[in-house]
């Protein structure tokens, strides 16, 4: 009796706190791809054994290039607040690197640095997009995208692709999805969660499209540009009708391994950037000094540098894909970049599996965590219900085991 009394009342006083708390975050939905860390977490810390495939974090550590970088920074007395765009230097660097990778012109006065790639999305879609705004979503589209729209009181519209189109939207779906009210369309390239990469073609054959309505913007979310195996990436700004609506997002954390350092980057239409800053400047101001100086090292050095992370991936890729294909079930298609593969795993909606119904990805998902102890993300979270996503940013031991206790799991 005391015990239900407690849970009574416990529940309660979550639901008072709840009332009390705004509806802009009442409706914000918890990411899951934190979500299923956390509870990886929690279920590791009781002693069991989890292997995470669930979050997108390089398992390489930082190149010593970079650290050292950082080090001389602390040495030479970086300490203070930093300007809200970034360093000059930075900034320098950051444009040197667009035209050396992306052949695109941008000036330090087009350039804002953010904490993280993440805050350079947010901060662009909170000073674009109105309430009522409409937001393009080819779908599967990376979990916050929809989050950050909902915030700004935009109306997500997601464009559905299926494993058959490699998930990649066409024109014609493009053009049907327009509507008066679009003002914002999200690309990334390679795809977080599928792997998939547009080509120049795809890219110029969607621009014709968009040339045809003025009033579209576009953000180019290109934070896995250098995670490619196949092909080479193209950046959308390159199409000149498109240069001056299209805003350029990228970052260190998945190409350099430096996840924590929290620096991320736009190019973009110098009104654009000056909104940012003026947004930026009244929620976290500059970011941080030492991971600034770390960062225009990482940039300035030649991509060969990490070409070592990029080959392990791509062995790692070969090793899930060819371990995936012999479960019954997963319908699967190679990715060309980013570390992820994203299998349709409908087969198994209506079937029970000791004793426990999937009626769903995520219960599908939830199954492999608690009976396989391997942790995965729905493809709910990513506007695909009918996949999971798996990264293979861990060791080739652990995805080797990690797929094993899966197919045992489903045999």
């Amino acid at each position: 009796m005391v015990s239900f009394v407690f849970y009574y009342f416990s529940l309660l006083n979550n639901l008072m706190m709840h009332t009390k708390l705004s509806n802009r975050i009442n409706k914000l939905p918890v990411s899951q791809t934190l979500a299923m860390a956390a509870k990886a977490r929690v279920l590791k810390a009781e002693g069991k054994d989890i292997i995470s495939l669930s979050l997108g974090e390089p398992d390489f550590n930082t190149p010593d290039f970079i650290k050292e970088a950082a080090k001389k920074a602390i040495d030479d007395n970086y300490n203070s607040y930093t300007p809200v765009n970034g360093y000059l230097s930075l900034r320098e660097a950051i444009a040197n690197k667009f035209k050396r990778d992306n052949l695109l012109d941008y000036t330090t006065n087009q350039i804002v640095v953010s904490t993280g790639a993440k805050q350079s999305l947010a901060n662009v879609v909170m000073v674009l997009v109105n309430p009522g705004d409409e937001v393009l979503l080819p779908a599967p589209y990376w979990v916050s995208y929809e989050a950050m729209v909902n915030l700004a009181d935009g109306v997500p519209v997601p464009i559905t692709t299926s494993i058959k189109s490699n998930f990649k939207i066409t024109p014609e779906q493009l053009e049907k999805a327009i509507t008066p009210k679009t003002k914002l369309l999200f690309f990334n390239s390679p795809n977080n969660p599928s792997g998939s990469v547009y080509s120049e073609e795809e890219y110029r054959a969607l621009a014709k499209i968009l040339e045809k309505h003025p009033n579209i913007y576009v953000i180019s979310d290109e934070i896995y540009e250098h995670i490619l195996f196949e092909g080479t990436n193209f950046s959308f700004a390159r199409i000149k009708n498109m240069y001056d609506r299209t805003i350029t997002v990228n970052g260190v954390s998945k190409s350099f391994a430096m996840t924590g350092w929290r620096v991320g980057y736009i190019g973009a239409p110098e009104w654009i950037a000056k909104a940012c800053t003026k947004m930026q400047g009244q929620i976290t101001s500059g970011t941080n000094c030492i991971a600034q100086m770390a960062t225009i090292a990482a940039l300035e050095a030649s991509v060969s540098k990490i070409k070592f992370m990029v080959d392990e991936f791509k062995v790692r890729r070969t090793l899930i894909l060819d371990l995936l294909s012999q479960i019954k079930g997963f319908e699967l298609n190679k990715p060309e970049g980013a570390f992820y593969v994203f299998p349709n795993i409908s087969y198994y909606f209506g079937k029970t599996i000791q004793g426990i119904k999937i009626n769903n990805a995520s219960d599908f998902s939830m199954l492999i965590l608690e009976k396989a102890n391997v942790a995965t993300v729905t493809g709910e979270a990513f506007g695909a219900p009918n996949c999971i996503r798996l990264s293979y940013a861990t060791s080739q031991k652990l995805l080797t085991e990690a797929i094993k206790r899966i197919a045992e799991l489903l045999k």
